[in-house]
């Protein structure tokens, strides 16, 4: 029996139950243990209690028993933070997976989400109607956990961050109030979930807007590791240079297997994942520049947009064990380049990498203050990440993944993008919102001046310590 069901009353939880239309799963029932498992298995907490709601009336309900009965209380949507801070020991947990939907507007060009979706079901909709909203590059990928701390990916340069396109959200607030939030309701806590992460409330629901993107053009180039130096220097100068709709992200990897060829297998590489998504006639000419480097394998080609977003979901499923460390730099300098050498040629675990999104085009354009993301000066976020499916091997990963980090950490520009970091502590949080942290703390006090919403990325209320 947990620590939550011995403190509460067993009659209250059953009338809490019967008051919702999801379902409560305690320790012991059958589906607990599979309820534990989130995207990270280094992550291994054990609940108290999982909600599973299967509408607003439910999330209203579980935040309002989980107040009055003094609860930890967590929030899992899609289950892919790093950290595992969509799990608590002993207290509550609101799942959002029941909360589904995408409702497709073509002629306004928007799309509205439920909290419980991920993103291949929004690009699987979007995409019919020759839409998508910029997102990650990972399907599987929770759209609540990426919205709300700001969502890097290949339509970045082109369309701006996750957050830059967020139209309007319903949310359940602390006090188990309903709200919608957008640029003229609530126009304070608009701009604090837009890079402020799970602080300030529960959202049910996000309007996004969309952009015309059917066919992209890309996929990977790669290089022997040892040409690490001069494709990095090479790639700095090349990306921030290049029209927005190209985007592409640096790495150094192992080559797991398939799909790539055998050849490739369990060799070192630096690489760039590219994803044009301009005018497809002139894709051959925007490339010309890339394949003048030589890289040793390509495998460039127009692709349907969604294809693009899953290429790396067989290598990388939910059940692995993950250790991220996160920074972010302005300059690739030959300290830089050479400490990514030294490291990307002694990966640990084929799966383990180090990547660099760059921050440029319209994500770079966006003012510092306009949204909690204080980094739109920042040319890159970085992220190193060791991965490995046997637990045996977590020690290694990590091991690697705090070595690697810590060599480049001197050189970086002191905070993170907060969705590719683990548990690090408030100075991390800090330095990652700089100048807009105060403002948080203030809007936080306003929201949830009892700090409810804790089990995050977490910004103190103000006047709190």
């Amino acid at each position: 029996m947990s620590k939550l069901v011995k403190d509460l009353n067993v009659s209250a939880i059953e009338e809490f139950a019967s008051r919702i239309r999801g379902s409560v799963i305690l320790p012991g029932h059958p589906q607990y243990d599979e309820m534990r498992k989130v995207y990270n298995a280094m992550i291994n907490k054990r609940p108290g209690m999982f909600v599973k709601c299967v509408d607003v009336a439910d999330v209203i309900g579980a935040v309002n028993f989980a107040r009055e009965n003094k609860l930890t209380l967590a929030v899992r949507g899609g289950g892919h933070n790093g950290g595992g801070l969509g799990l608590c020991d002993d207290g509550m947990v609101v799942d959002l997976s029941g909360i589904k939907f995408v409702l497709v507007d073509p002629k306004t060009k928007t799309v509205r989400v439920g909290g419980g979706n991920v993103w291949g079901e929004v690009d699987h909709a979007t995409h019919a109607f020759g839409l998508a909203v910029p997102a990650g590059i990972i399907s599987t990928t929770g759209v609540g956990g990426l919205t709300l701390g700001g969502g890097i990916g290949y339509l970045s340069r082109k369309y701006g961050l996750t957050i830059d396109n967020l139209l309007e959200a319903d949310m359940v607030l602390a006090d188990g109030s309903f709200v919608t939030v957008n640029s003229g309701q609530n126009p304070d806590l608009y701009w604090a979930i837009r890079g402020g992460g799970g602080n300030f409330g529960i959202v049910t629901s996000f309007k996004f807007q969309a952009h015309p993107v059917k066919t992209v053009f890309g996929g990977p180039t790669l290089w022997p590791i040892e040409k690490t130096n001069e494709i990095m220097a090479w790639y700095h100068q090349f990306i921030h240079d290049a029209p927005d709709e190209l985007n592409g992200f640096f790495a150094t990897m192992v080559i797991p297997g398939p799909p790539f060829p055998e050849h490739l297998h369990k060799k070192q590489f630096c690489g760039i994942v590219w994803c044009y998504a301009g005018d497809l006639e002139k894709a051959n000419e925007i490339f010309k520049p890339i394949l003048a480097m030589k890289p040793l394998f390509d495998h460039l080609g127009p692709m349907p947009y969604p294809a693009i977003q899953r290429m790396f979901d067989g290598l990388l499923p939910p059940g692995l064990q993950w250790y991220w460390r996160a920074d972010f730099f302005n300059e690739l300098e030959a300290e830089v380049r050479n400490t990514h050498l030294k490291f990307g040629s002694k990966i640990p675990t084929p799966l383990s990498q180090m990547h660099l999104y760059p921050i440029s085009g319209a994500a770079g354009r966006v003012a510092k203050d306009a949204t909690p993301w204080a980094y739109r000066d920042a040319k890159y976020a970085g992220v190193v990440v060791g991965i490995d499916p046997d637990p045996a091997n977590a020690d290694k990963i990590s091991s690697w993944c705090k070595e690697y980090s810590d060599a480049l950490h001197p050189y970086s520009s002191g905070g993170a993008y907060l969705n590719f970091i683990m548990n690090e502590g408030q100075d991390r949080i800090k330095a990652s919102y700089r100048h807009n942290y105060d403002r948080l703390r203030k809007i936080k006090r306003k929201y949830d001046p009892d700090n409810f919403f804790r089990v995050n990325q977490n910004i103190l209320p103000a006047g709190s310590n």
